[in-house]
């Protein structure tokens, strides 16, 4: 790390940022790219971040952590303020957004975990009634016989995990 002490510089270079993050530099300009990040750039064209960002590295990586994709991080990010360091009312409204979708993920990995053992067990993989190859038995609505392999299943098909072509 750099002899400049943190209280003098308000800003840190990506070195610094993945030294005190432990992101890798590739990561954070892929964050960068991605707009999760941002920096200015100096006139040597070398990325400054402000030390807020800091702290939205750490949230990027929980949310990663618990399967969030990155379109939802970047929307949820875009919802806290820029140039200052987010308070813990703008981070209790901001998980808000995501309660309902996390309590969805839990379900279904507890209902995957559940039935996973059975569903192995029996050892037909029937896709009349695997929740993991046919959840909802949507393909069975759809007809008889092999129909994910005689037709296409509609783009985003409700309740299909695997796609049904």
């Amino acid at each position: 790390m750099t002899d400049v002490p943190p209280t003098i510089t308000r800003e840190l270079t990506i070195g610094q940022l993945a030294e005190r993050s432990g992101v890798a530099t590739s990561a954070l300009r892929f964050y960068e790219d991605q707009g999760l990040i941002s920096s200015r750039r100096t006139s040597g064209n070398q990325r400054r971040y402000h030390r807020d960002t800091l702290r939205r590295v750490a949230f990027i990586k929980v949310s990663q952590n618990v399967g969030m994709p990155l379109n939802a991080i970047r929307e949820a990010l875009h919802e806290l303020p820029e140039g200052r360091t987010p308070t813990r009312e703008d981070w209790a409204r901001l998980s808000e957004f995501w309660k309902a979708d996390l309590n969805a993920r839990i379900w279904q990995l507890t209902r995957i975990r559940d039935d996973l053992t059975d569903c192995i067990g029996c050892g037909c993989l029937s896709l009349d009634s695997c929740s993991l190859a046919n959840p909802y038995d949507v393909c069975g609505e759809r007809g008889t016989g092999p129909v994910r392999l005689l037709e296409d299943a509609p783009e985003g098909a409700p309740g299909c995990g695997i796609s049904c072509s």
